[in-house]
């Protein structure tokens, strides 16, 4: 069950842990017995997902106010040569056409369909 967090205006903030199917409810305030509504008071926490989805989010949030130039991203994320980033142009295929309009590429896998 998660926790949520509520706000009594008498008594402050404090947490419950309830059912996700009452997270919109409010609840009882354990000094005053007062109800309370839900809020959003901190930063859900990260703990238990998995390396690659928080640095996914952490790379996300560095970038979301000044996003890396293009000189940037070929600097720190490839090196020399890395193919996906030069202005080369790659070699051209080899396309047969049939008389009926269809192109074949005799070069390809022959177990795979062109489009």
């Amino acid at each position: 069950m998660p926790i949520y967090e509520y706000l009594c205006n008498d008594c402050g903030p404090f947490t419950d842990m309830r059912p996700m199917s009452e997270c919109d409810d409010p609840q009882e305030c354990p000094a005053c017995a007062t109800q309370a509504p839900r809020v959003i008071l901190t930063a859900p926490h990260f703990a238990c997902m998995p390396a690659e989805s928080r640095r996914a989010h952490a790379t996300n949030e560095r970038s979301r106010h000044a996003p890396m130039t293009l000189d940037q991203y070929k600097s720190t994320k490839h090196g020399a040569g890395c193919g996906c980033c030069s202005t080369s142009k790659k070699s051209a295929r080899l396309v047969t056409k049939t008389r009926s309009g269809a192109k074949g590429f005799p070069t390809a896998r022959p177990w795979m369909i062109s489009h």
